[in-house]
């Protein structure tokens, strides 16, 4: 009965400690998510960014699950590089690991407080306030289930079948690490198995060798779930986890002879018994970042040739079911996914034209057109759709919804054409010309890719969620848009005043892009024109009333 009732605490704990960590991982996506993924994404255009967004983002979510599986959407539609996705993995492993760490620091006598803290949050009207409550409330709940497990496994100390099993465990270290690896996968979470480990090796009954056994297999286990959830995916994704997945393994395989030797080791360097595995955790985590980083490029390779490119689609729309156009709330869904997918091809477009600007690559551009046949056949399918579903008479708010689907699917065309019959050409011939801009002139352009693209991805959360903040937000950013247009023609002319030659030579190229990215921002920020016009923010024109 003893017994049954220690299983039943401990088991109890570890389902506390998921939930607190599911709800992290809800509240912070509620409160922050399109930052978060924003951030993320823009976040990987260098391999020290790359790790640095990895990890941030982990110890936001406290899920690098949640991580792997939100770059690997962004590699599948070429918005990350497979190198930098990678990279950003490593990040996120090490972010688990620092989280563990924290966590283990003796802070669970702050749970109340925090848990206080966020139910007063939570209460509040504010989304981005109710997901912080959420999030504070998980944390609070994770560190009060430290307390539980620490209560349910003190008597494990007495018991002779527990010290039976962690002796078979110890005399075989292969298995004590598949033996973990599959909790750590059942539970979907490396950190919840580590903080298990934590526990029992704070009542003593853990030896060093099995300790960094067992924290090998948690690594190993977690790195399982983002693997699974993209089998059915498109290649490119499933490349990115299963790199890491191999990553991972290539690790653990290295390090398990050494288990015993790191144990001990640890403990001349008088390393805390109680702490050792979050401290394995940690240095495990390190030190493979550090020596997977110079081969990520090489990785990305292999697995493009160990996972198949999939079979080329059709180039037309994927979610138009006409079958649903006599139920319109499933239709307009219908078309909100298509054209969410046209937005995801305009990305790619100025991803790719701004790649062949940084790198002087022509390589980038010659998707373009190809990409941009796409976007005009589509949004011309989606239009279609829609005036079909008109017919069949939709009341005003599904009306209104229609049009501004096919408002934002033209808008997105429009960009299309810019990007190529624009940008695209300007860039080709600064490549063809051999043509350099200045210093200033480069960085400004730049500055105002890198901020147009943000805007896209904003542009697309508020097309989803209609988020009102969000929408006056990315209005206001269309001041700055404009204000750094205006600078940088001004700055540009400065320079051609003081007679610079690279700013006599790109001069009509760089007033072009300026105009053109400022034209593409205008398309990108009318998404926002009838959430603020329904809540009565917009005005029919900005000229001043003189009267």
């Amino acid at each position: 009965m003893e017994s049954t009732v220690v299983m039943i605490n401990l088991f109890g704990a570890v389902a506390l400690l998921l939930f607190g960590l599911a709800q992290v991982k809800d509240g912070v996506s509620r409160a922050f998510g399109a930052k978060l993924r924003t951030g993320l994404a823009s976040g990987t255009r260098g391999r020290l960014r790359s790790f640095t967004s990895g990890f941030l983002a982990t110890v936001a979510l406290q899920s690098s699950t949640a991580t792997a599986l939100m770059i690997a959407s962004f590699v599948e539609r070429d918005l990350v590089l497979p190198s930098m996705a990678q990279i950003v993995l490593l990040g996120a492993n090490v972010g688990t690991a620092v989280t563990a760490w924290i966590v283990a620091t003796g802070i669970e006598w702050l749970s109340p407080l925090i848990i206080l803290v966020g139910i007063v949050l939570y209460r509040r009207s504010s989304t981005t306030k109710q997901g912080a409550g959420a999030a504070l409330i998980g944390i609070g709940l994770m560190l009060l289930s430290l307390q539980l497990l620490s209560l349910a496994t003190a008597p494990m100390r007495q018991s002779p079948a527990l010290a039976a099993f962690i002796g078979l465990l110890d005399g075989a270290l292969p298995v004590a690490l598949i033996f973990s690896a599959v909790l750590a996968f059942v539970s979907s979470s490396s950190l919840a198995m580590v903080v298990l480990i934590l526990s029992l090796a704070s009542t003593g009954i853990l030896s060093p060798a099995l300790t960094v056994a067992l924290v090998l297999g948690a690594n190993l286990g977690g790195a399982i779930p983002p693997v699974m959830a993209t089998l059915s995916g498109p290649a490119t994704a499933r490349r990115v986890t299963l790199g890491n997945l191999i990553v991972r393994t290539i690790g653990c395989l290295i390090v398990l002879p050494f288990a015993g030797y790191i144990g001990e080791w640890m403990q001349a360097l008088h390393f805390s018994p109680a702490k050792l595995p979050v401290d394995v955790h940690l240095l495990f985590n390190i030190a493979l970042a550090l020596c997977a980083w110079p081969f990520s490029s090489l990785l990305s390779k292999t697995m493009q040739r160990i996972v198949a490119n999939d079979p080329q689609a059709e180039d037309g729309p994927k979610y138009l079911d006409h079958n649903a156009l006599n139920t319109p709330v499933v239709a307009l869904a219908s078309a909100t996914r298509e054209v969410l997918g046209v937005g995801d091809l305009i990305e790619r477009m100025l991803i790719r034209t701004e790649n062949a600007f940084n790198n002087n690559d022509l390589a980038p551009l010659r998707e373009i057109a190809v990409l941009e046949k796409r976007v005009d056949r589509i949004q011309q399918e989606v239009k279609i759709y829609l005036s079909k579903l008109g017919r069949e008479g939709l009341d005003d708010e599904n009306g209104r919804r229609s049009i501004v689907i096919i408002d934002y699917a033209i808008n997105l065309e429009h960009i299309g054409d810019i990007i190529e019959k624009g940008l695209a050409e300007q860039v080709a011939k600064k490549i063809g010309k051999g043509l350099t801009f200045s210093d200033d002139g480069y960085q400004e352009l730049q500055s105002l890719f890198n901020l147009t693209i943000d805007n896209l991805r904003i542009a697309q959360t508020i097309f989803v969620t209609r988020d009102f903040n969000l929408a006056r937000q990315l209005m206001e950013v269309k001041v700055d848009v404009r204000r750094l247009e205006k600078q940088s023609a001004e700055r540009h002319l400065e320079r051609l005043r003081d007679g610079r030659i690279d700013s006599l030579q790109t001069s009509s190229l760089h007033l072009d892009m300026l105009r053109d990215l400022k034209r593409i921002n205008a398309h990108i920020v009318s998404v926002a024109h009838p959430i603020l016009d329904e809540s009565g923010l917009l005005i029919e024109s900005r000229l001043r009333n003189t009267q």
